[in-house]
Order: structure tokens, then C-alpha cells, then sequence
């Protein structure tokens, strides 16, 4: 009977401990930042690199053709030499 009663003890001060740090957090969490005089606008930085995404979303695309592995296939001409080149290459290799 003492083990049921101090293993429901210590649930009850685990839950306890669990509920207070729920309590601490929330009420941080609705807290305003706060932000110094002088400091930068987080909207305005983010942004600030906007100007090539747009090349590397293509980049991204393909991390073969980002690391130099596999062409890139924005060149269809170069992509093609390298598909007759690894062709060849099975070829004289008997693949």
C-alpha cells in the first residue's frame, strides 16, 4: 500500500512541476518582444536578400548539378554531350 501511495505522490509532483512550467512559458510567450533603440527591423533583413532567389531555387533543384556531379539542365546541349559521354563510357566498359 506505501508503494501505491509514493508512486501516486511523485505522479502528482511530476504533473504539478509540468502544469507550472506550461504556466511559465505561456505567459512568456504572450509577452511583446522587445526590440532596442536602433536595432533592425527583422522584415526589412529578411528581405534583403531577395534579389536571387530566383537562381537559386533553380540551383536547389538539383543539388547533382549544384555539387558538379551531374550537368545541369539548364544547358539541354551540355546535358546531352554528357548523356552520349556516359553512354560511350558503358560502352567501352561492356555495361
Amino acid at each position: 500500500m506505501q508503494r501505491i501511495r509514493v508512486g501516486m505522490t511523485g505522479l502528482a509532483v511530476v504533473v504539478l512541476l509540468m502544469m507550472l512550467a506550461f504556466a511559465f512559458f505561456s505567459s512568456v510567450n504572450r509577452e511583446a518582444p522587445v526590440s532596442a533603440a536602433g536595432a533592425s527591423n527583422a522584415s526589412v533583413v529578411a528581405n534583403l536578400t531577395g534579389i536571387d532567389n530566383v537562381a537559386a531555387d533553380r540551383t536547389r533543384d538539383e543539388p547533382l548539378a549544384e555539387l558538379g556531379v551531374a550537368p545541369s539542365t539548364d544547358d539541354p546541349a551540355a546535358a546531352a554531350q554528357a548523356r552520349e559521354q556516359a553512354h560511350r563510357q558503358d560502352a567501352a566498359t561492356g555495361k
